[in-house]
């Protein structure tokens, strides 16, 4: 089985297989879960000092935020996973 690697921007890679949602960062449920994961010590910050615009919600209860749009994550996916 091979290994699907994502590109989530400024040359960091996650595992596509472990995903289990990509939202965006403008809800305060979602900023509730960032801080939740902040606070606990699973949260990953990919950003590069950037804003961010989209969090990556893995299936080991991680999270890591990324600067680039929810959009471009997805068809980064699609276009891995195919």
């Amino acid at each position: 089985m091979p290994i699907h690697l994502l590109n989530i921007g400024f040359g960091n890679i996650i595992s596509a297989d472990r995903i289990v949602a990509i939202v965006s960062c403008d809800s305060a449920p979602v900023k509730r879960i960032i801080q939740d994961a902040r606070d606990s010590g699973c949260l990953i910050d990919a950003t590069c000092g950037r804003r961010t615009r989209a969090a990556v919600i893995m299936d080991s209860r991680q999270v890591i935020l990324s600067a680039i749009q929810p959009e471009t994550i997805a068809s980064r996916l699609v276009d891995v996973t195919d």
